[in-house]
């Protein structure tokens, strides 16, 4: 079995995964972000969970900052689960990974629009000087400058 950390490993991918590397936590996220869910018993019904895994995910979302739980009853264990900023930001993430697939494995049942005038959301590596879009092929890596401070 793979462990959680990858100790050996200088690289913030590797961090990254550390927290959401695991399928059912991607998939807690895509359904917190693009359905909105919010309860255990949402969760529980998108993804047929066993009850022990999705609580141990949810409380490792909450740990690490992607939600936050709030009570929304007279008992503590009435929770709700919300993303934060922290979470929100993987969006992209998800909308990556779902591109990747609808290309390289068949059309999934959705497509991202803009919640303002509805036009079709893309992900399109660019570059920053030139601001023209750089295909995967010339996309390159450098160690980054070591901060003096």
């Amino acid at each position: 079995m793979l462990g959680k950390t990858y100790p050996g490993q200088d690289c913030s991918a590797a961090r990254a995964l550390e927290l959401v590397g695991e399928r059912w936590t991607l998939l807690l996220l895509r359904d917190a972000m693009f359905r909105n869910y919010v309860r255990y018993s949402q969760f529980s019904e998108s993804l047929g969970i066993a009850t022990n895994v999705l609580a141990r995910r949810l409380d490792g979302l909450v740990a690490s900052g992607l939600m936050e739980a709030r009570v929304t009853g007279p008992r503590a264990d009435h929770r709700e689960y919300h993303l934060t900023q922290k979470g929100l930001e993987m969006k992209p993430i998800i909308m990556a990974l779902t591109a990747w697939g609808d290309k390289w494995l068949g059309p999934g049942p959705v497509v991202f629009r803009h919640s303002h005038d509805g036009g079709l959301v893309t992900l399109e590596p660019r570059c920053s000087q030139c601001r023209e879009p750089v295909d995967v092929g010339d996309i390159g890596v450098q160690r980054r400058a070591v901060d003096a401070r």
